[in-house]
């Protein structure tokens, strides 16, 4: 085994490891620690992507572990900024649904009709970003203050978007699982 090519993968699991301390950091109101380590993720996961399609190092273990850290430190993120009242809970809800939507599609899915390959759409990739943004901003607004349209505007991106992804992901998997049941 290339050794060379499970440099992602570690990347990746470095990033999991990291959903711990910035929790723990947002939970003590520690935000400028916690700020710096979710750049420290959200660079290390452009790098980890870069050098897997740079260099063909993609594995399948890999295209679980990406999306994995990813949906770990945003949900985790999300929750905890909810639980500090810096969220409103009904987004912490619908991002969470829309992800136990999206994870019991794919689990059906690959019981019941075959392979899931983790290919994610044009507006999942969008609605990922504009969470991204909104814990960010949030977070840095801890520290400094921020023009108080962003905050609302980002909460009503993150809604559209992940109502939409949703949406997108049960239509684009129930019409694959029609074609191959007919």
């Amino acid at each position: 085994m290339n050794l060379l090519k499970q440099i992602p993968n570690i990347i990746s699991v470095f990033r999991i490891l990291l959903v711990v301390p910035i929790l723990l950091f947002l939970l003590e109101n520690e935000y400028g620690y916690a700020l710096i380590l979710f750049a420290v993720a959200g660079i290390s996961d452009g790098v980890d992507g870069f050098l897997a399609k740079r260099f063909n190092w993609q594995t399948w273990i890999g295209g679980l572990l990406d999306p994995l850290a990813d949906k770990l430190l945003l949900v985790s993120s999300f929750v905890a900024l909810g639980w500090l009242g810096l969220l409103p809970i009904w987004l912490v809800v619908l991002v969470f649904l829309r992800d136990l939507v999206i994870v019991a599609g794919a689990t059906y899915y690959h019981h019941h009709v075959g392979k899931v390959g983790g290919e994610p759409t044009l507006i999942s990739k969008v609605n990922t970003f504009v969470q991204i943004l909104l814990v960010l901003l949030v977070v840095f607004a801890q520290i400094i203050a921020v023009p108080g349209f962003l905050i609302p505007l980002f909460i009503a991106l993150v809604t559209m978007t992940t109502i939409s992804s949703g949406i997108d992901y049960v239509i684009k998997w129930s019409r694959r699982a029609r074609l191959v049941h007919k």
